[in-house]
């Protein structure tokens, strides 16, 4: 590849993981004042799965997901030379929880880091990868989401308990001088948000005490009106302002991508990109909120109906407020993986 060609940074492969358990709505419902149809109504998720492996964190879901990937796709952990992962429930402060999924994998001697991005985290850590592709300085760069979300949700919150999931799923992404990969990508934040979608303690600021395990700080709060008016604008707006500055149509775009949070907010940015749920991938109803996971998830399903040059655009918004899009020319066909 010679310094005038044009690098793209494209994703050979995809990998994905969710646990056996699955933890249904009717199961809250005996033990929250909640029930079936409110859940589903309001979220559109019917059931979730849940990592009650004891010792095991997000790594866990991630090194499962990479395995996957490893043996569908037949890569040898030696030719990746970066890992990369998003996460909001890592194993520890420190290590870094792309540290232990790579030692598990058998993948050493290579740079290992985590970022968050909340539940945008994929789409930051594809802009990051796709860096680091393009600038030549990594060839072959493993980008693993992992969640165990269950680990930080308030059992007994029916506001927040039943919206989310755990799971795990990867990506590689390696140069390429066709033009397919990552074409475009716009990202936002917006700190004002903060307050509606928290962890409060836990962290520096407000380090853990016995005050802060009573007063329940160490569980997600959302203000879920206001995130919800708010996912809705910046999802379908990022969306359509990316189609038009890549002169897009909606019948230019084969899927649309959207984290998996709410299926109102699915439906509002699909429609404020004019487009039917048709093109749309969705699986909030069987896996619910995944945050960082949830769009690599849905590539994992939907890889087999992929097609090389099929044009995505993956959006998502989450804590911060994160929010943004990238416009994705898929790199292979999906149904001749392990052929």
């Amino acid at each position: 590849m010679n310094k005038t060609t044009k690098r793209f940074a494209t994703l050979t492969a995809i990998g994905g993981y969710v646990p056996d358990e699955v933890l249904t709505n009717e199961q809250i419902a005996q033990r929250l004042d909640t029930s079936d149809e409110w859940i589903t109504t309001r979220v559109g998720i019917k059931e979730r799965r849940v990592l009650n492996k004891e010792g095991a964190g997000s790594s866990y879901l991630g090194i499962q997901a990479v395995k996957d990937m490893m043996t569908r796709h037949k890569i040898r952990p030696e030719e990746i030379d970066l890992v990369l992962c998003s996460s909001n429930t890592p194993d520890y402060h420190f290590p870094t929880t792309a540290s232990v999924i790579a030692s598990e994998c058998g993948i050493s001697g290579v740079p290992c880091f985590d970022f968050q991005g909340a539940c945008p985290g994929f789409v930051y850590g594809l802009q990051i990868a796709r860096g680091f592709v393009e600038s030549g300085l990594y060839k072959k760069v493993l980008l693993v989401a992992a969640e165990k979300m269950s680990a930080i949700t308030d059992p007994e919150d029916r506001n927040t308990y039943p919206l989310f999931g755990d799971a795990g799923a990867c990506a590689i992404l390696e140069p390429t001088e066709e033009e397919v990969g990552i074409m475009d990508a716009l990202i936002k934040c917006n700190f004002d948000g903060r307050e509606h979608l928290i962890m409060p303690a836990g962290g520096s600021t407000l380090p853990p005490s016995e005050e802060t395990v009573q007063q329940r700080l160490h569980f997600v709060h959302q203000d879920g009106r206001h995130v919800f008016k708010e996912a809705v604008t910046e999802m379908g707006d990022c969306s359509v302002e990316l189609m038009e500055r890549n002169g897009l149509t909606f019948e230019d775009i084969a899927w649309v991508v959207p984290h998996q949070a709410n299926m109102r907010i699915i439906v509002a940015t699909a429609r404020r990109m004019g487009l039917g749920l048709d093109k749309v991938m969705v699986n909030i109803d069987r896996y619910g909120n995944t945050s960082s996971v949830s769009i690599p998830l849905c590539l994992w399903e939907w890889e087999s109906k992929l097609r090389k040059g099929d044009n995505l655009i993956l959006t998502a918004f989450g804590a911060g407020y994160t929010w943004g899009s990238i416009y994705l020319k898929w790199g292979y066909d999906g149904d001749k993986i392990g052929q």
